[in-house]
């Protein structure tokens, strides 16, 4: 066992030194950005566009419509124009500026395919290349460079068809003028996905513009280190989203198809790193194409993973273990478990990383039952605090406390553009092993070792004909803690997806659990009081939602483990019901 308190100082000194690399990087992408002058746009004579790369988000050629009628809709706000130049109205959000400053809307007009929609782009375009607004901090920042750099070329077809000689050259000038910015922000902007995205966009402009030969090569290379250090080797991202591995193959997919185009073999890394993240894709799904919500997973793209999974030449069962990303998945009947066996991300990717160590989600069919919280499409800001905590999640929570710390103070928040994860779990271990009717999978962390000196334990196993998982969760004084704390309270909380209807039965430890398929699931404690409180389902289509949470409350000093089950009913309720009061309850086996 790792003592917490070293491993509380590593992630300090690992923090700070963070903190001085990207000081550092700031400083010198602000002065490599200077006064941008034709020669150091971008290596090479790009005077013209050689080939488009496709677009795999679906498009709706209604957006159109509204664009035309200037109604900008994006990031759940809404903006009108009144003849004014969208690029000069004050954004209502920052994610909608990011939308609108992305061109991603570009799509829904190339949809459309007619000669309004192609006007109107370039209307809209010549009214972004002429607006001081270009300037905004958003503008630069460089996971909305990339965006752009991606979306012009892409949509190059739709504004380029028709298009005069004077505004082809321009288009092409103010796509090497990102690119040259890109290349320089990109060394000093955020970890991550942002930075993944960036050497993606400078491969993409590589291979789009004439005479790019050097550039290629760079950016080749550039790609394959990014790619090696932020794909793990099981497929799964290293921030431990799993909304990264979408957003990553709508880029890395059309990349490979760019390469070929210029009769260019695709980097040997790029083909590995698609080849592991596929998997992956269908590992995190539930029954109704859902992805789990972890790491700050918000909703489903189902229409654009949809297109992703027809890229998948396996078309097989996902693993049931993903060590190197800290996940499992227990799967039988039509059951399905997703579990977080893992630690925290490195704190300069955990800026969207949650507390929800061994949490689970649990699904049959096409319904979902017991989730996590998730977090919002939009309006991020104002449930980020909760979301990341450990009470959102469906695990074990000691004293109300999450199992992870996160960086509070608000300069700092700034100066490293949100508030990575400063101390968490440092030893998580997960065994599976075969059951005669099932498999058992045993899991613990020491979130809460350094700070109140228990470890928490919990067993997972799941029926062979998926109808029933058993759990039990315990808790394991070490002794150690920091400071003075009497407190040993503790919640079990399962947060459920807000199409279950959930009624506590007169027994006053189960709970009937009607799916929205009509089918029946009866949760219950072994020997506690079950409690129905109420919850936020924060991955909504249409915004935050309001369901249950089933809570077991329970000290230390009365009960070290707490043991439930999740039973799929053969019966009608009444039946069922009626069933409960007999009391009679199988052994979990341990």
């Amino acid at each position: 066992m790792i003592e917490q308190g070293r491993v509380s100082i590593a992630y300090r000194r690992r923090l700070s030194s963070l903190v001085l690399r990207r000081l550092t990087r700031n400083l010198l992408a602000r002065a490599a950005r200077g006064p941008a002058t034709a020669s150091r746009l971008w290596p090479g004579r790009a005077d013209r566009l050689i080939i488009a790369p496709q677009d795999l988000h679906t498009a709706d050629t209604t957006r159109a419509t509204e664009i035309y009628a200037g109604r900008f809709v994006f990031a759940g706000k809404i903006v009108t124009c009144h003849g004014r130049s969208v690029f000069e109205l004050e954004p209502p959000s920052e994610d909608w500026e990011a939308a609108l400053l992305g061109f991603g809307w570009l799509r829904h007009m190339r949809a459309a395919d007619t000669a309004i929609a192609r006007a109107n782009a370039r209307a809209l375009l010549e009214d972004w290349f002429a607006t001081p607004g270009r300037k905004s901090a958003a503008a630069h920042r460089i996971d909305v460079l990339a965006r752009r750099v991606i979306s012009l070329l892409a949509h190059a077809p739709l504004v380029l068809g028709d298009a005069d000689s004077r505004f082809y050259r321009r288009y092409v000038r103010h796509i090497a003028r990102d690119l040259h910015r890109l290349r320089a922000a990109a060394p000093g902007g955020p970890d991550g996905v942002p930075r993944l995205q960036a050497a993606v966009a400078l491969c993409y402009g590589a291979l789009c513009l004439a005479n790019q030969a050097r550039a290629i090569r760079s950016a080749t290379r550039r790609l394959t280190d990014e790619l090696q250090r932020q794909i793990l080797p099981d497929g799964g991202h290293i921030s431990r989203n799993p909304g990264a591995l979408v957003d990553l193959l709508a880029d890395l997919l059309p990349l490979r198809q760019a390469f070929t185009a210029r009769n260019l073999a695709p980097p040997q890394a790029l083909l590995n790193a698609i080849d592991r993240m596929m998997p992956m894709l269908r590992f995190f799904r539930h029954g109704d194409g859902s992805f789990a919500l972890f790491n700050g997973m918000s909703g489903t793209p189902t229409d654009l993973v949809a297109t992703l999974l027809a890229y998948d030449d396996s078309q097989g069962q996902p693993l049931a273990s993903m060590p190197h990303s800290g996940f499992q998945r227990l799967e039988a009947g039509g059951m399905a478990v997703i579990v977080d066996s893992g630690p925290p991300p490195p704190p300069a990717v955990s800026h969207d990383a949650h507390a929800g160590c061994l949490s689970f989600e649990l699904s049959s069919g096409a319904s979902r039952i017991v989730v996590n919280c998730g977090m919002p499409e939009s309006g991020r800001d104002g449930w980020r605090s909760f979301a990341r905590t450990t009470p959102a999640h469906s695990t074990l929570v000691w004293h109300e406390a999450s199992s992870c710390e996160f960086v509070e103070r608000s300069a700092v928040k700034r100066l490293l553009q949100g508030a990575p994860i400063l101390n968490g779990p440092a030893e998580v271990e997960a065994e599976r092993e075969p059951l005669d009717d099932g498999v058992l999978l045993a899991l613990s962390h020491d979130g809460y070792a350094g700070r109140f000196g228990v470890i928490h334990r919990r067993v997972l196993a799941a029926a062979a004909d998926g109808h029933r998982l058993d759990g039990e969760d315990s808790l394991v004084r070490t002794g150690r803690a920091r400071g003075r704390n009497a407190a040993d309270d503790y919640a079990i909380r399962f947060h459920l997806h807000p199409s279950v209807k959930a009624s506590r039965l007169n027994d006053a430890r189960s709970v009937m659990l009607m799916l929205q398929n009509r089918e029946v699931w009866i949760f219950e404690a072994a020997d506690d009081r079950v409690d129905l409180e109420d919850s936020v389902f924060l991955a909504a289509s249409d915004g935050p939602r309001r369901t249950a949470q089933i809570v077991i409350r329970q000290h230390l000093r009365d009960a070290d483990s707490v043991r439930w089950s999740f039973v799929r009913s053969t019966a009608s309720p009444s039946v069922t019901a009626a069933r409960r009061q007999a009391r009679h309850e199988p052994e979990l086996p341990l």
